[in-house]
């Protein structure tokens, strides 16, 4: 399987701000007959849950996209835990978005961060993301602060507990919608039947739900609008979110598919990021010159050749 790699080359691009830990993005780049992929898990994960992606990569080289239902797809701005001065310095690079992505720990935190994205655009729908991070009691005080301080201008909440139960507890309680991140990514393969009891809507990102088709199928199997959102990929990953998001018969949000502006640069050229509130769909090439700027030192081009091999040879492929 390894002979379907074409052209296997790993990139590791600076991020413009400490981005979830990081501040250089590593990701292994290939050709099949259907055109380039990416793989990406982030370096923690391990050979089980990067299989996942590696499926979804094979299945973006070596598989035509599904029938698009349009042609250009609605963005969020992806604004990270920054200092309030540089709201504005962010954002510039999502031109024309009227919604807002804010990634939060609490409210005393980061409410200045929401009163500076809110300044920068007073008209625009702000979603806050925990990443799990809050038990049910701290969800329960620093939401009603979120919203008894800036009112109805919160269009959900991105995962506020990792518990499932917490989660059904805190949408019974609270005036702001909830969106399921994690409580699906980490549940892959159970029934989501239920999941209307905790949330109201479906984060969906093509590499961690296995590739467009298992993506497709899992949304349909949660019944909730879905937003299509990505893992801080480059243009090629990205290719595919927005193909992802092209196909489904309904889009009723802006799609968190606009983070190659938290990167230095894309690896493809035109990058692939947010013009008017949109980014079209195409699939996307790498540019020589930058998969040359940015190629990974030879021991991580090893390392990831390591990982793939790892993964295929432990049969988590299936």
């Amino acid at each position: 399987m390894l002979t379907q790699l074409h052209d296997f080359t790993v990139v590791s691009i600076p991020t413009t701000t400490n981005f979830r830990g990081i501040n250089y993005r590593e990701a292994a780049l290939f050709r099949g007959e259907a055109g380039w992929s990416e793989f990406s898990p982030f370096l923690e994960y391990g050979a089980e849950e990067s299989a996942t992606w590696l499926k979804a990569a094979f299945e973006a080289a070596h598989q035509p996209w599904p029938e698009l239902k349009r042609s250009a797809i609605p963005i969020n701005a992806t604004l990270p835990r920054v200092s309030p001065d540089r709201v504005s310095e962010i954002l510039k690079f999502f031109p024309g978005c009227t919604t807002i992505k804010i990634k939060v720990d609490s409210f005393e935190a980061d409410r200045e961060l929401v009163v500076a994205a809110l300044a920068y655009n007073p008209e625009a729908k702000i979603r806050i993301d925990v990443n799990g991070g809050w038990s049910r009691e701290a969800a329960l005080v620093n939401l009603s602060a979120f919203h008894n301080y800036f009112g109805e201008v919160f269009e959900y909440v991105e995962q506020p507990c990792d518990s499932l139960v917490d989660l059904a507890d805190v949408k019974k309680r609270i005036p702001i919608k909830i969106a399921a991140d994690e409580a699906i990514r980490k549940n892959l393969g159970s029934n989501f039947s239920a999941l209307s009891e905790i949330a109201d809507v479906a984060i969906v990102k093509w590499a961690p739900s296995g590739g467009i088709t298992a993506a497709r199928k899992l949304i349909s199997e949660i019944g909730l609008p879905a937003v299509i959102s990505s893992a801080l990929d480059t243009g090629i990953g990205i290719s595919h979110g927005l193909a992802l998001a092209a196909s489904l018969d309904q889009l009723d949000f802006a799609c968190g598919l606009g983070t190659v502006a938290l990167l230095e640069s894309d690896i493809c050229d035109p990058a692939v990021i947010v013009r008017n509130g949109a980014i079209d769909v195409a699939r996307m090439v790498p540019t020589p010159a930058l998969l040359a700027k940015y190629r990974a030192a030879d021991d991580r081009q090893e390392w990831w050749k390591n990982r793939v091999a790892k993964i295929i040879d432990g049969g988590w492929l299936g």
